[in-house]
């Protein structure tokens, strides 16, 4: 069968299946679409040349639709008889005509399309949303992404809203100076037909110049297919869960009604429930509640859907994964809270972000004793209140991450490389909020010294520079504010200025404190050691494969990166046999490897994981100085 077949020009065996096809009701849609449209060529001759009744030409009508229905998977089928269709229906006024269509075979509008709009403008009709919307997508200078084709009926739905509000009483389009001609060739290729485009005995206006309610179409639609972004990319990484409770609460808030959802009203219910409880929950827990069940690890992508789901439903998540400092771990909760109306949880500003590691860093040090104070507290809460050029939504997913900082200590592994990435101004910021928390209680601890020394060390500062700034109050030489005052009654007259009260600092314990401090170095240094004591030791650098690490640390690296995982147990008796503490490794190796990888090489998760990108490095570099 040639692509332009023939009756007389086919063979004999393709004339018998031709005969046969039809003797069986024209009914097999697997057979080769040739013999269709030798079929059909048939039906449009008769209908437009041998002009029959009009009863017979809504019968042909109807069986050109049948035969496009029977070959809807044949993009010429669709597009050749669908062209019929269009102007059989216009010929005989067929109902269908007044109907939109939101799909074109072709590289031009439809001509029922161009009647149907020709005559609204011409008679001075406003389109409605579904009508323009049938405009665009018939238009071949359209431009849609993936959005409006996997969420299609989402778009459209969309799209219709959107209008509705922009043009609540319908579009009005210009009139074009151009009538609508058209000549109709055949599918066969033998004749072509001139037919006159009336209506009522006027002619139609041809819209198929008109731009610009098609550029408001574009605008239109390119809002509703950013709002439909996320949905798209969830359905992309999640194909089955559509029309599921997460899938639905991806969804723009106009369209909840119009897709509803029973699950959703019970889970605002239990997100309103958990929120007056204090917000507190484990990670897993809360996905498992949102139709995501993890098993072990929770990871960023889990977590970010998660977030992106509860703040459809109102609510925030903390940490939000997209902006943590680190990720909870397993048995670690996370915050839940309301999120004010219209938040858009996606972006943070940069006093967020500084804010936000201020918080990490003092809530280490309220840690450190192994409990928080009030007066601690209330200094945290108070920083979240004064922070400046952040927005009140801003503010309130900083309390909630407070929250979390104060319920989850602190893991300074995971803060050591962006603590090294801040400005002079930011330092001194980190700094004064440090040893604001210190002497929040009154009392300064010799763990919150310890932590604070810890913090300068990776400044690049000198340890004891924490002591100046603990005697000091704070970096700069002006008094730190914990609560703001409040104003006395108007009137009253204004009290002699008071001498501020600095918690009293004992200096024979400070100095007590630095003396042990001193002394658990000296006991401790050949473990862990800093990058500054290894360059002070020229020949035990040297002698050890891993710059920056002693020999004895580089051997346990050696042996760690054998394997992807280590139970507790395992990585304790492996320290030992190297002559390390495990805490002790860990955490100089960690840092270590931040330092020259911005990344850590271990990471504690039911045991430890081991880094697979810097493992491959290692047993590479560790491969050369064996060779």
């Amino acid at each position: 069968m040639p692509y332009w077949p023939g009756y007389s020009s086919i063979p004999e065996g393709c004339r018998a299946t031709y005969l046969d096809w039809l003797a069986g009701g024209a009914s097999d849609g697997s057979i080769n679409p040739g013999y269709m449209f030798l079929y059909f060529y048939g039906l449009e001759r008769r209908f437009l040349i041998d002009k029959p009744s009009d009863d017979e030409k809504r019968d042909i009508l109807d069986e050109v639709k049948r035969l496009k229905g029977l070959f809807s998977a044949n993009h010429s089928a669709q597009r050749y008889l669908g062209d019929f269709i269009d102007l059989a229906s216009i010929m005989l006024s067929h109902d269908e005509i007044e109907r939109p269509v939101f799909k074109s075979w072709t590289w031009e509008l439809p001509l029922s399309l161009k009647v149907a709009i020709g005559g609204m403008v011409a008679n001075g009709v406003p389109l409605t949303g579904e009508w323009l919307l049938s405009w665009f997508l018939c238009h071949p200078d359209k431009r849609l992404r993936t959005a409006a084709q996997r969420c299609e009926n989402e778009f459209r739905a969309l799209f219709i809203a959107k209008f509705d509000l922009q043009f609540p009483q319908g579009l009005k389009v210009a009139k074009s100076k151009k009538f609508l001609k058209y000549n109709y060739a055949a599918a066969s290729g033998e004749f072509n037909a001139d037919i006159q485009m009336s209506a009522d005995g006027t002619q139609i206006l041809d819209i198929s110049g008109l731009s610009k309610p098609v550029s408001i179409a574009q605008d239109i639609a390119d809002e509703a297919m950013d709002e439909l972004d996320r949905l798209s990319r969830f359905l992309g990484r999640n194909p089955e869960r559509k029309g599921s409770f997460e899938a639905h609460a991806l969804l723009p808030a106009c369209l909840w009604d119009i897709f509803p959802s029973e699950e959703r009203r019970d889970l605002i219910s239990w997100g309103n429930q958990l929120v007056a409880a204090g917000g507190l929950a484990l990670a897993n827990d809360i996905l498992e509640r949102m139709g995501m069940p993890a098993s072990g690890k929770v990871g960023k992508r889990q977590l970010t859907d998660a977030a992106d789901a509860l703040a459809a439903l109102g609510f925030g998540l903390a940490p939000d994964p997209r902006h943590a400092l680190r990720l909870p771990k397993e048995g670690e909760p996370v915050v839940l809270f309301a999120l004010d109306a219209g938040e858009d949880t996606g972006s943070a500003s940069d006093a967020y972000r500084a804010t936000l590691l201020e918080l990490a860093l003092s809530a280490f040090v309220a840690h450190a004793d192994g409990q928080v104070t009030d007066g601690e507290r209330l200094v945290l809460v108070d920083r979240v209140a004064r922070a400046q050029n952040v927005t009140e939504g801003e503010r309130k997913r900083l309390k909630a991450n407070l929250d979390w900082f104060l319920a989850v200590p602190a893991d300074m592994a995971t803060l050591r490389s962006r603590l090294k990435e801040i400005d002079a101004a930011q330092q001194v910021a980190l700094r004064n909020a440090m040893i604001a928390v210190a002497h929040a209680d009154g009392i300064i601890q010799t763990e919150e010294v310890a932590g604070i020394e810890k913090i300068y060390r990776i400044f690049g500062l000198d340890p004891s520079t924490a002591y100046s700034d603990l005697h000091a109050g704070g970096v700069a030489n002006t008094p730190v504010r914990v609560r703001s005052a409040d104003p006395g009654s108007p009137g009253e007259p204004i009290p002699e200025e008071a001498t501020a009260r600095r918690p009293a600092l004992d200096t024979q314990r400070i100095a007590a404190i630095r003396s042990d401090t001193a002394r658990v170095s000296s006991v401790l240094g050949q473990i862990f050691q800093t990058e500054q004591d290894v360059e002070t030791e020229p020949a035990v650098a040297s002698a050890s494969p891993l710059k920056g690490l002693d020999v004895k640390c580089a051997a346990f690296v050696r042996d760690v990166i054998a394997k992807d995982h280590w139970s507790a147990e395992a990585f304790e008796q492996l320290a030992s046999r190297h002559g390390l503490m495990a805490s002790g490794a860990l955490e100089t190796i960690n840092e270590w490897s931040f330092a020259t990888y911005d990344e850590a090489l271990l990471d504690e998760y039911d045991g430890y994981d081991v880094a697979d990108e810097i493992a491959q490095a290692l047993k590479t570099q560790f491969e050369k100085e064996t060779a």
